[in-house]
């Protein structure tokens, strides 16, 4: 269905025509859409309304511009308008990658509205690139490392052109084989559609570049989708201020190559490795354990891990990740 709010106008999946239960809403990740939760949806028991809704710039959403400079606020202000156009509250709210930091956003600002939450392989609390150390202390103060210059510029090419192919390791395809999932799942052409659903650009993803004095010399912009994780946009400090503290479930796949305490996708530890030349000894950023420092300051929280599994848990094991999920929403 079409959700039109004074911000926008959001495209927002159900499952099994369901109008009645706790509501649970799905926020996806980056480069994705609504289409990720499909299964995870329609495995979820009976008692329970989910609905998955395309961000904007994403899926069927509006495609308006980011920006960047109000950190995940733009996308986390519409879900929220959202919860609030359909009488969700309080809602339980599972996101997944940059959807749990849009998730966890809205928590920080509107933590009333919210029942419980489940947060899946989450980007950091202190967003993605230019930080070190548990504590998420900035690397530059312009954020060196982090936003859009880092973005592959082939892989944006091929996304806008539609590429299904699987003939470059920059093609969407190669992408979601290499670095979505560890193992391969069912229906990948399906996922390979709604990932080519992200529109590009500067004020949709990946958004602007800017350069910077200091290695690896690209600095975040002001626009797009990738700036929005930019640790001089994006920092959760105070989550564990907030009152109420609805819990909150942490699934996460051991062997996620995107968010990860050594990530391929930062530009820290590739340096590192001598994929990006130059580096001058800047350390990774630990993100995983920055996520469960955050956490355990929060305090109500459990953690889970699943083995041989990479970014997408609820792609690559759904039962377990319905059965977690399942558990959680009951206690909440």
């Amino acid at each position: 269905m079409k959700i039109t709010t004074p911000r926008l106008t959001q495209h927002v999946m159900t499952a099994d025509g369901r109008t009645t239960g706790d509501p649970v809403l799905f926020v996806h990740g980056n480069v994705s859409s609504a289409a990720f939760w499909r299964d995870t949806m329609a495995a979820l028991p009976g008692g329970f309304r989910p609905l998955a809704v395309d961000l904007r710039g994403f899926g069927e959403t509006d495609a308006l511009p980011v920006d960047a400079t109000r950190g995940l606020r733009d996308f986390s202000d519409d879900v929220a308008e959202l919860v609030e156009a359909l009488d969700l509250a309080p809602v339980h709210l599972v996101g997944w990658s940059m959807g749990g930091g849009v998730v966890m956003q809205l928590l920080r600002d509107r933590p009333a509205a919210v029942r419980s939450v489940t947060l899946v392989n989450p980007v950091s609390p202190y967003g993605f690139g230019g930080t070190e150390g548990a504590d998420g202390r900035i690397t530059h103060p312009d954020g060196a490392g982090a936003g859009a210059g880092g973005a592959n510029p082939d892989f944006v090419a091929r996304l806008a052109a539609g590429d299904l192919s699987d003939e470059a390791p920059t093609s969407p395809r190669s992408v979601f084989r290499a670095t979505y999932v560890k193992n391969p799942v069912p229906d990948e052409d399906f996922y390979v559609r709604a990932m080519l659903t992200t529109r590009t650009g500067e004020g949709n993803y990946p958004g602007d570049a800017a350069t910077s004095d200091a290695w690896p010399h690209v600095a975040p912009g002001k626009t797009g989708v990738l700036n929005t994780m930019a640790p001089t946009c994006f920092r959760l400090d105070d989550l564990h201020a907030i009152d109420p503290k609805p819990p909150i479930l942490w699934i996460r796949g051991a062997d996620d190559l995107i968010v990860s305490d050594a990530s391929m996708f930062d530009l820290a530890h590739l340096g590192a490795l001598g994929v990006v030349p130059g580096s001058p000894g800047t350390p990774a950023q630990p993100m995983v354990t920055q996520t469960r420092t955050v956490l355990d300051r929060y305090g109500r929280y459990r953690e889970a891990v699943l083995d041989d599994c990479g970014h997408s848990p609820h792609l690559e094991h759904p039962e377990a990740f319905v059965r977690l999920l399942t558990e959680h929403l009951g206690e909440s």
